[in-house]
């Protein structure tokens, strides 16, 4: 029973990874969650799910004025650069926080042969629906 499953599983990721292909630099971003916070008037909590293929990164950015940002790395390992600081390689299970105003200039895969992926949860104002606002 073991090897059709591991068979049927196999199959399940090869086919899910040409998924990426379509996604410009390799990556997708799904919102996941989106909750108004009952006790603070005016506040939001999103949960961004953020999947790198292999290579896969997205362009240098700032978030929305008012995001507050805890990121995790849920899978692989993920290169981070904020604010022009030290690029950092953060493991599964690592994370980091991005305060109002930051420059997210490096947010990538740090494996060219195997996925990633970050689970992102934002602290917004509710009216703000564009998170993720890319350099000109």
């Amino acid at each position: 029973m073991f090897r059709p499953i591991a068979a049927a599983f196999s199959f399940a990721l090869i086919a899910a990874a040409p998924a990426f292909a379509d996604e410009p630099y390799n990556a997708k971003v799904t919102t996941i969650f989106d909750h108004k916070l009952p006790h603070v008037p005016g506040k939001s909590m999103r949960g961004v799910l953020v999947e790198y293929g292999p290579g896969g990164h997205n362009p240098s950015h700032t978030h929305a004025k008012s995001a507050f940002i805890s990121a995790t790395v849920i899978q692989g390992r993920i290169k981070s650069q904020v604010n022009g600081g030290e690029v950092k390689v953060y493991n599964t299970g690592e994370n980091w926080t991005e305060v109002p105003g930051d420059h997210h200039q490096v947010s990538a895969n740090a494996s060219d042969t195997e996925d990633a992926k970050i689970l992102a949860v934002f602290v917004v104002d509710t009216e703000e629906t564009e998170l993720t606002i890319p350099d000109d």
